[in-house]
């Protein structure tokens, strides 16, 4: 289900709206002096292809920004903890400067839920009166809010609020609530005071829960969709959040000190930059389109030159991944940015010498671009994932076909930009076609030899937020469980097949590790070394290797769910994993964020005379 649109012409905020609030939290600061630490929760069972590197050596862009938007509104005392690296962290034990934080911010994906619940909970093991504000977000919050609280009475640990948007909104929050604390009270004291008040209702984009007598929610609110910033330059500055990072360790509790600027680059020596936001595509599957309120968002060329430059010169990080949805979306604006970047010199020498960075894009928007490829190679790009899905547009249609997908990567690789192609697996694709090219080993095999340098193969799985997700579920698609082994979140990632009518499963997941086999293996390593694929010097050889690493875990994680499959009792979920808890908007209605099925705050079901139960629903006063 789609999160829903917000009235056309109020999905953005007023420009410079982000900008005034940072100012006027900067002047409430000073008499505060709030001390807060920001985690990312991670669940190291997900380590597998295709992320089995980036996923501990980028530190993610999401913490970064709300670190970096603390420390810019004043909040100098801030720390962020990555689970990937910290995998022991608990918050239960957290001091920053010998205190226990003011607020606990934890960021998830819906892969890493369980690794997210356990910090909340440990969170809550703090003493009432030391307990820190705690607020939940990131991509799992935004589609499913409701997963982040708590409704058993016996264990009632959960966060207090829960923020559906970006930076402003969590600014936001924060300036409502310390309009109203006594410096001399807890901040959660503060927050709860204006929870009750109902000053929380005029900020779109949180939930919050109303709690019972134990502590156990009994019903959510939910404030609606946020309003977008639409001019990205209004962001804060990367490079403070670089600052903020808690150094690896396997300790429980934080160090007395962040990663200096000459280690930054050591333990994160990729970058992960926020370039533009939005896809012109309405792909069923993918919930991009309407997260962004059918937008695209975009930082200027100036910006984005900007942070390059000062994340290379503050800490010698050469290496970007650009976490755009479609970087090629906008056909002049993308132009302006690539030429922006292929005319700078960095040092006397030119930016492509001293700047690698890749992104997303399509097949499409590449073949638009044919002209300004070259520019694209001198303004540092190295490296483009494109969504090929389905060469033969069985799947979706994008705008690609087995021809337009050749040409593409031709053109990407006579330009010296390595093509990394990311697909889809589905029910109806056999593993291998005669006379075609439908099957998924023919086109592994077509998109090695037109010069893919990775490759990502991932089964097509309901994803939340997505216009399939609802029918995934009320059509019996998706998998309960397999063989006696429960669907645990962080089986969600694609890589597993966990939503499938076909009528051997196990086939799809033997599948995804045949062609990843095929793809990476010794003979196309040894190859890649004598004749690669790339001009890049050992990029092919080197994707290769890392490629066979990830594999070798990819088998290890998946191969026995594909016996379970082969063998076990299949149970499919009966509905859509609503919330427990009850939901409705500030004034009653129902929420933005609640999924079909949610029970709506309020309500109850009457019998009236000579009808049947369920045939009016009727709202309680108060």
């Amino acid at each position: 289900m789609e999160l829903p649109r917000r009235h056309r012409g109020d999905e953005l905020l007023r420009p410079g709206a982000l900008t005034e609030l940072r100012q006027r939290l900067r002047r409430m600061a000073p008499a505060h002096d709030l001390t807060t630490v920001v985690a990312c929760a991670f669940d190291h069972r997900t380590r597998m292809l295709p992320f089995i590197y980036a996923d501990m050596r980028m530190a993610p862009a999401g913490v970064r920004a709300v670190g970096a938007a603390l420390v810019d509104a004043g909040f100098a005392r801030t720390r962020i903890v990555l689970q990937q690296w910290n995998r022991r962290f608990r918050p239960s034990r957290m001091r920053l400067d010998g205190r226990v934080p003011d607020l606990f911010l934890v960021s998830s994906m819906q892969i890493h839920t369980e690794a997210c619940k356990a910090l909340i909970r440990d969170a809550c093991r703090i003493e009432a009166a030391h307990r820190p504000l705690i607020i939940a977000g990131g991509a799992k919050t935004i589609y499913e809010p409701w997963d982040v609280f708590s409704a058993d009475p016996r264990n009632p640990s959960g966060a207090d609020v829960a923020v559906t948007g970006e930076e402003y909104v969590l600014l936001s929050l924060l300036e409502t609530v310390l309009s109203i604390r006594d410096p001399r009270s807890s901040l959660r004291e503060a927050f709860l005071r204006a929870r009750n008040s109902g000053l929380l209702d005029a900020i779109p984009g949180l939930v919050y829960a109303r709690s019972g007598p134990e502590g156990a929610a009994e019903e959510l609110v939910d404030t609606g969709v946020q309003r977008l910033v639409s001019d990205l330059d209004e962001l804060p500055h990367p490079v403070p959040g670089y600052r903020l990072l808690e150094p690896p360790g396997k300790g429980e509790e934080l160090s007395p000190r962040p990663l200096s600027d000459s280690e930054v680059r050591k333990y994160s020596p990729i970058a992960s930059l926020v370039l533009t936001f939005g896809c012109k595509f309405n792909c069923p599957y993918c919930p991009i389109p309407a997260y962004n309120q059918r937008q695209h968002r975009l930082k200027s060329p100036e910006r984005i030159l900007d942070e390059f430059t000062s994340l290379h010169r503050e800490f010698g990080l050469r290496y970007f991944f650009g976490s755009d949805d479609n970087f090629f979306n906008d056909h002049d604006r993308t132009t302006q940015i690539i030429e922006a970047l292929a005319r700078t010199k960095i040092g006397g020498e030119p930016f492509r010498k001293r700047i690698r960075w890749g992104t997303e894009v399509t097949v499409h928007d590449t073949l638009a671009m044919r002209d300004h490829l070259p520019a694209v190679r001198r303004a540092g790009v190295r490296a483009l994932w494109l969504g090929v899905e389905d060469m033969t547009a069985t799947l979706v249609r994008k705008g690609q076909s087995v021809d337009k997908t050749t040409e593409a990567f031709h053109l990407l690789r006579r330009h010296g930009i390595c093509p990394m192609p990311m697909m889809m697996h589905h029910d109806t694709q056999p593993l291998a076609t005669r006379g075609r090219e439908y099957g998924l080993l023919n086109q592994v095999r077509l998109l090695r030899r037109a010069g893919a340098i990775s490759l990502q193969v991932l089964m097509m799985t309901p994803a939340t937020g997505s216009k399939l997700y609802e029918e995934a579920f009320t059509t019996g698609l998706v998998y309960e469980s397999a063989g006696g082994r429960k669907v645990e979140p962080h089986m969600l990632d694609a890589n597993y097949v966990v939503a499938s009518n076909h009528p051997q499963p196990w086939r799809k997941q033997l599948n995804i590790l045949a062609a990843y086999l095929y793809f990476y293996n010794p003979l196309r390593f040894v190859s890649a070394l004598m004749k690669p694929k790339s001009r890049l010097y050992l990029a092919d050889a080197g994707m290769q290797a890392l490629g066979m690493w990830g594999l070798v875990q990819t088998f290890r994680r998946t191969f026995g769910w594909a016996v379970r499959l082969m063998r076990g009792r299949i149970q499919r979920k009966p509905g859509v994993p609503a919330s427990p808890i009850p939901m409705r908007d500030a004034a009653g209605g129902a929420a933005s964020h609640a999924l079909p099925g949610t029970p709506l705050a309020g309500l109850v079901t009457l019998q009236l005379r000579g009808e049947p139960v369920g045939t009016e629903l009727k709202r309680v006063a108060g």
